[in-house]
């Protein structure tokens, strides 16, 4: 007997934990799963910026917690999943968000600028996904982890970006995302990444500043950039019961960029 649609995409005693989630891509996806009926958990650096976007979320009637920490870091990444159960009993749901960026010619590029871009953009996912895993998801045989890579991870260099690391690592998190898919099924646990295009951010002011954002949409076969409502229904078919026959997928949300570039 099939399921009502709306009950498919219902994730109402869901919790998630959304890393980065204090501003841009991250809240955004918060606000999506929240809205679902989800509880959610932010984390990010600032408390500052945590306090903000959890009082967004909470006007909307979403039930939103947050804890800050460095992502970086894996002392603090284990801080916040041990907070985060003994406050909320379980996670269903992980979005790996957290990212940095780094601009620079690949021949000048800093070591300890690559350092730190891959600590954030691969270590910690790999470390929030093991520490979320083994204590919440595998005993319980079930769980929706959502990695938040990027087309840059896909085509190489895109837009002409010089931010080698950046590409590199969601080079990275597309394999991971394909990997522990695999391994972890047999877990009930389904693995997905989505991949963003241009969206405009603190992230991307940068790129978007020098390579003009009506330049940047040219490029897009639907002409345009990503909005505020862009992530939504993506994050949500990943989290959701819709998506439960899911899993090891990367789904670009760039307005087409890469069926150009061949990502």
């Amino acid at each position: 007997m099939s399921t009502p649609v709306t009950q498919l995409f219902d994730l109402s005693g869901k919790t998630a934990l959304v890393t980065g989630g204090s501003r841009g891509l991250g809240l955004q996806i918060a606000e999506s799963l929240g809205e679902a009926g989800a509880k959610i958990v932010l984390t990010s650096r600032k408390a500052a910026d945590l306090e903000e976007a959890a009082a967004h979320l909470q006007a909307k009637g979403i039930d939103t917690r947050w804890i800050a920490a460095d992502a970086s870091d894996a002392e603090q990444v284990h801080k916040v999943c041990r907070e985060t159960l003994e406050r909320m009993g379980q996670v269903d749901i992980l979005v790996n968000n957290a990212g940095a960026a780094w601009g620079a010619p690949a021949e000048d590029h800093p070591l300890e600028a690559w350092d730190k871009v891959m600590n954030l953009n691969v270590r910690s996912i790999f470390v929030f996904s093991q520490a979320i895993g083994k204590a919440s998801m595998i005993p319980r045989r079930q769980g929706r982890i959502i990695n938040v890579a990027s087309i840059a991870g896909l085509g190489g260099n895109p837009a002409g970006m010089e931010t080698v690391a950046y590409n590199t690592s969601k080079g990275a998190v597309v394999n991971f995302t394909r990997v522990l898919a695999a391994e972890w099924g047999e877990h009930g646990i389904t693995v997905n990444a989505i991949a963003p295009g241009f969206f405009p951010s603190r992230m991307t002011q940068g790129t978007l500043k020098k390579m003009g954002a009506d330049t940047l949409a040219s490029h897009a076969p639907l002409r345009r950039l990503g909005d505020d409502d862009d992530l939504k229904g993506a994050a949500l078919l990943f989290a959701s019961a819709a998506g439960k026959h899911i899993t090891g997928q990367i789904l670009a949300v760039d307005g087409g960029v890469s069926c150009i570039t061949g990502g």
